[in-house]
């Protein structure tokens, strides 16, 4: 295998790397803007007053950037889905060489912060895609992306400082806070803007999309594993969408500390319980509501495997299809009972 040296890898990589334009309507903004707002901000209009020279030709205002990258040499792209999360924007694709594109969303996935996007494009350089479940600890990598909004190709160093991390964290503006689970931290530095961007081995491979950076801290960065947004783009080749099972519940994952903290009859499993009047625990003509599961019900184990912060529902999910049925032990007060569960498409 041959050796490549920082610059070499630098100079096979960036072609790939895209920048994501986010733009709206001027209306479309004024619409979305409360008019207290309107008013706090251009106390002399009655209208948003924004600078002329950050309206185009076509009337439209650019409200962010992200990073993105080349898997295919017909114009896919891989991308952040908190990126391309709202629907009623525009996004324009810039490659490396300067040429703008108009955008499609083909794909954003349910669960995981990945988007696939598409531009009409063909022999477009394209970045090799490697195997994140292949990395060690301490193995060197590169991020790059374009950081602020404002530095195109902006290159960082560092190495992989863990594995299979998981962080709290909304994948895009309307979603609640989730558990992002299975994520790759580096040290390498990144910024907004870079979402969206490859993390990259010396040899050039691909094997995450920077995701999110720990604000506060230093040299705390998190990307998505790539063989995650594998499994996607062969669910966009096989079936035209991405396909996620939905069990349909929202849950925290019982340790001990939990168990003293609630007064818990065990220390380990899941305990459905909702976020908040607009989220509740169990979503309705769900497969959880399908299989008479409840709030405050603990499930314990999935397929005789019990449930643990090592090993949650995500995880259980994640190496589930649509249409599997799986076994789960539940507890509801002092009485253990099981059901079946059959796992239906998130939508």
């Amino acid at each position: 295998m041959k050796e490549y040296t920082w610059c070499e890898t630098i100079k096979k990589v960036m072609p790939s790397v895209v920048t994501i334009i986010i733009s709206k309507s001027l209306e479309s903004l004024e619409k979305e803007i409360p008019q207290e707002l309107i008013t706090l901000l251009s106390p002399d209009s009655e209208k948003l007053n924004i600078p002329p020279e950050a309206v185009d030709s076509h009337g439209m205002v650019k409200i962010g950037s992200g990073s993105g990258f080349v898997v295919d040499p017909k114009g896919i792209i891989l991308t952040n889905k908190h990126v391309v999360a709202d629907k009623n924007a525009e996004y324009t694709v810039i490659t490396n060489d300067g040429k703008k594109f108009k955008t499609e969303i083909l794909a954003r996935d349910p669960v995981d912060d990945v988007a696939i996007v598409k531009i009409v494009a063909r022999d477009l350089p394209v970045l090799e895609i490697g195997d994140s479940s292949a990395l060690d600890l301490g193995q060197p990598v590169l991020a790059i992306g374009n950081a602020l909004g404002l530095f195109k190709n902006t290159v960082s160093s560092g190495i992989i400082s863990g594995l299979a991390r998981s962080i709290q964290a909304a994948v895009d503006p309307k979603s609640p806070v989730q558990e992002m689970r299975g994520l790759i931290q580096t040290d390498a530095a990144i910024n907004p803007g870079n979402s969206g961007g490859p993390l990259v081995t010396t040899e050039g491979k691909v094997v995450g999309i920077n995701t999110a950076v720990v604000f506060g801290a230093q040299n705390l960065s998190f990307a998505i594993p790539v063989n995650t947004a594998k499994r996607d783009l062969d669910d966009l080749k096989n079936h035209g969408r991405i396909k996620r099972p939905l069990l349909g519940l929202r849950y925290i994952t019982v340790d001990e500390n939990l168990k003293d903290k609630m007064k818990l009859p065990v220390g380990y499993g899941a305990i459905i319980l909702g976020q908040g009047p607009l989220h509740g625990g169990i979503i309705p003509n769900s497969p959880a509501e399908k299989a008479g599961l409840k709030v405050k019900d603990i499930i314990l184990e999935i397929n005789n495997e019990k449930i643990t912060p090592e090993k949650t529902i995500q995880d259980f999910l994640e190496d589930l299809a649509v249409g599997d049925v799986l076994r789960a032990k539940v507890l509801r007060g002092r009485k253990e009972f099981e059901v079946k569960i059959t796992l239906v498409e998130r939508k």
